[in-house]
């Protein structure tokens, strides 16, 4: 059988007062509605199809081709966004999953567990629902003495006996597809000019169909985001769902409130992440690390055994049994070899730093190269930039900088080499030579 998911995105979302639309505004780094495409092609193992609306071209470019699209050209109603999915779907599929673009807290699981229950019966709908004593505008499930639903109303419309019902409708459906489209011409338009999908309860249990519906036990799931105190909610709640799942598989995490993981990061087992570290994007960790407190590490790749103390670290790669920090601030392609450290204040950028190689403190590393078992002074700076271009810089192994050099590039320093404090190094510096003075020039050969 073939299952498709149609997620509703077309609306503005006017309550975030915001000129990016709604379902782009981000829960840990991505867009909200990345959550319902990625979990609605886990259940359906396909694209979904996003009905967009509302600044149509963003939406689209930033789902990108994990989606196919349908455009709502007038907002009427969540009946009429589904129809735009018809001509696409009619035919080709056998169920229909309804979920929206503002609900980033559902699970594969219980949209499987949706599934599931209308696979399992015979009638044309099958939903989700949930208890709550705060029904946050939601309309009241209302059930037949079988347990099947027999109406939802809204809340403008309940009665006080049904507005005291706290089992409320999300808005979360999977159809029988055939049933689907012609019942979606039978809705009429309300009094607001809309056509409403929770009408097509009331046309199945007017022709004497079950409608079967199941309670999701975590109401959370059910987050709808309408303001920026629900995108806020929703945050916290994919903050701790996340943290959790990583305390499961071995990680530490000491203050799980003020550990912020994206969903994109891999850890591995045995790390510590103390409080205020912040982890993103294609950040990959490995095992028995230490991260913290007040770290942010962005797009890079860390190996075993490596510490990073209240420092930034941006799209860089850091080998086994590195420590840095604290201050300290990898930038885009720093590259530390394995037993590198890096202490208080130091800045690396588009450079290598060689396996043993010490790098203190006070000092900024540029489009360099540095070999194996250097040591890198207090306050050493490549001077890489002429205004105009970047140069390189290359040291060779064992070298000994000494404290507030300057290396003016491009430069090569040769291996063994040594150069005195306070150098302002301008010209090549050949193997086991010790330089001095401004500018530094050759003093002796080294043993």
């Amino acid at each position: 059988m073939k299952i498709r998911s149609v997620i509703l995105a077309a609306g503005k979302g006017t309550r975030m007062h915001s000129e990016l639309p709604k379902v782009l505004h981000p829960i840990l780094g991505q867009p909200m509605i990345m959550y319902p495409v990625a979990i609605a092609q886990t259940v359906t193992l396909s694209p979904p199809v996003v009905v967009v609306g509302h600044a149509a071209e963003q939406v689209c470019a930033a789902v990108g081709d994990a989606a196919e699209y349908v455009v709502q050209e007038q907002q009427l109603g969540t009946g009429h966004a589904v129809q735009q999915a018809e001509a696409l779907l009619r035919g080709n599929c056998e169920y229909v999953l309804i979920t929206y673009g503002d609900m980033p807290l559902l699970t594969a699981d219980t949209l499987q567990k949706l599934l599931d229950v209308q696979l399992a019966h015979t009638g044309p709908i099958s939903m989700l629902t949930f208890m709550a004593d705060d029904p946050r505008g939601f309309g009241r499930i209302v059930r037949a003495a079988d347990g099947s639903v027999r109406a939802i109303v809204e809340q403008a419309q309940a009665t006080p006996e049904e507005l005291a019902i706290k089992e409320l409708n999300p808005g979360v459906y999977c159809f029988s597809a055939d049933w689907l489209w012609n019942a979606l011409k039978q809705i009429e338009l309300s009094p607001k000019g809309e056509y409403y999908l929770t009408d097509l309860v009331e046309i199945a249990v007017r022709e004497g169909r079950s409608v079967q519906a199941i309670t999701v036990a975590d109401e959370i799931e059910m987050i709808g985001i309408n303001t920026r105190i629900h995108l806020s909610d929703a945050t916290a709640s994919m903050q701790q769902r996340i943290n959790r799942a990583w305390m499961l598989e071995g990680v530490t995490i000491q203050d799980p409130a003020t550990t912020y993981i994206e969903p994109t990061v891999k850890i591995g087992r045995d790390t510590v992440i103390a409080p205020n570290t912040h982890l993103t994007g294609s950040t990959e960790i490995g095992t028995a690390c230490q991260l913290g407190p007040n770290s942010f590490v962005r797009d890079s790749k860390l190996g075993d055994r490596c510490e990073v103390f209240s420092s930034v670290v941006e799209a860089a790669l850091l080998e086994d049994d590195v420590d840095i920090g604290p201050f300290a601030h990898l930038r885009k392609g720093a590259h530390l070899g394995a037993g590198v450290h890096m202490g208080n204040f130091g800045e690396v950028k588009n450079s290598y730093l060689g396996p043993g190689t010490k790098m203190g403190h006070f000092s900024y590393l540029g489009d360099a190269t540095i070999g194996v078992n250097v040591n890198i002074g207090a306050g050493t700076i490549t001077c890489n930039y002429d205004g105009e271009r970047k140069h390189p810089t290359e040291i060779g192994d064992d070298v000994f900088i000494g404290s507030d050099t300057m290396l003016v590039a491009p430069l090569k320093i040769g291996a063994g080499a040594r150069t005195g404090a306070g150098s302002v190094v301008t010209k090549s510096v050949t193997e086991k030579t010790l330089v001095v003075g401004m500018p530094a020039r050759a003093i002796r050969k080294l043993d």
